[in-house]
């Protein structure tokens, strides 16, 4: 713009905060797991799942219901390899019609490309065949969200500066990744903002029990090993998954948001705690405040209350021309909250409307 960068572009704002790692000695790669539903409209503009025979209680992983789709899974899959990418996955989701197809993880800025690219490729595919593809994060009330969980680690040149095997707590994780984590945990409350940033990503983050064809959306700021409770994972040596990430997301802002809090947490050394091991969801809400475990926010309006105060990732976003960039879509967040909430829904009506 004007032969200069221009300060609102995401692109641009995760560009600079990758220079700033690379100034530090850190190179960000991460994979991102998009899932996403397959749906129909319904002549009253309400929607179903496109596959009507996709009905299992419990379809996680199922075999059957990923037959029924093959042809436009296997369109995808080849598609994305033709790009280069390496597709290494595809599975039917936790929910009815939901699915998941994985590539490579890469660079920061690469993967976050490939994120843009794949959803409208998506989108255009289901189109060509009537049907609609939504990463939306909560499409159904009874059934899963679309998360996009980011498989995060830090390198230098060929060494993944995240990995240890003689990690003494036992996940393969050094000291750099544990420092990560612990700024993680710090900003997550400020940074979900970002990386769950509409009304509706909230509707899939909640508290409570989970099972197939509900949520595996964990809101309790924790990590612990291969455990899909806790906000943070560690699926393996090397790296961590963060799973509050949803298919909403801008990619290119949310990984500035999780780069910068990591960063944060590397240079002041902090210290995520122990690991939890525990099962989240079958331990009653108020034993895990007693133990000092927090929540994130319950609702986009309060977490762009927590955005604002975060002055490390007020820095990582950089300003404007007229005005720091996190004030801007703060401002564009909290009208969207007004919006919304000044809608009366069909439950309003049914809960309240012959009780007063």
């Amino acid at each position: 713009m004007d032969g200069e960068e221009w300060p609102y572009d995401p692109r641009t704002i995760l560009r600079r905060q990758l220079e700033t790692a690379r100034q530090k000695g850190f190179e960000f790669k991460m994979g991102l797991e998009l899932e996403y539903f397959l749906v129909r409209k319904r002549d009253d503009d309400s929607i179903e799942v496109a596959d009507r025979m996709d009905t299992l209680e419990k379809p996680c992983y199922d075999l059957v219901g990923l037959t029924r789709n093959l042809e436009f899974l296997t369109t995808v899959s080849s598609y994305v390899n033709e790009l280069g990418w390496g597709n290494y996955a595809n599975d039917h989701e936790d929910a009815n019609g939901q699915f998941e197809q994985n590539f490579t993880y890469a660079d920061a800025l690469t993967s976050c490309d490939r994120a843009i690219f794949f959803r409208y490729m998506v989108h255009v595919l289901a189109e060509q065949r009537g049907m609609i593809a939504t990463f939306m994060p909560k499409p159904f009330t009874n059934l899963t969200g679309n998360g996009c969980h980011f498989h995060m680690s830090l390198w230098d040149g060929d060494t993944n500066l995240f990995l240890d095997e003689n990690d003494p707590r036992g996940l393969g994780l050094s000291e750099t990744a544990y420092h990560f984590i612990g700024g993680l945990k710090k900003h997550a409350k400020a940074y979900s903002a970002i990386t769950a940033p509409t009304v509706n990503s909230y509707k899939r983050l909640k508290v409570g029990t989970t099972a197939s064809g509900a949520t595996w959306s964990p809101v309790w700021i924790s990590y612990g090993y291969n455990n899909r409770t806790q906000m943070l994972r560690i699926p393996g040596p090397g790296r961590v998954e963060d799973r509050t990430i949803d298919g909403a997301c801008n990619p290119y802002l949310a990984t500035t948001a999780v780069l910068a809090a990591g960063l944060d947490g590397i240079e002041s050394k902090l210290d995520p705690g122990e690991a939890n091991s525990d099962n989240l969801y079958t331990i009653p809400y108020d034993e895990l405040r007693a133990r000092g475990l927090e929540t994130l926010p319950a609702n986009l309006l309060d977490a762009t209350e927590e955005l604002e105060g975060d002055d490390t990732l007020r820095k990582a976003f950089g300003r404007g021309r007229d005005e720091d960039y996190l004030d801007y879509f703060i401002r564009v967040k909290r009208d969207e909250w007004t919006r919304y909430h000044e809608q009366v829904t069909p439950w309003e009506i049914k809960e309240y409307l012959t009780r007063f």
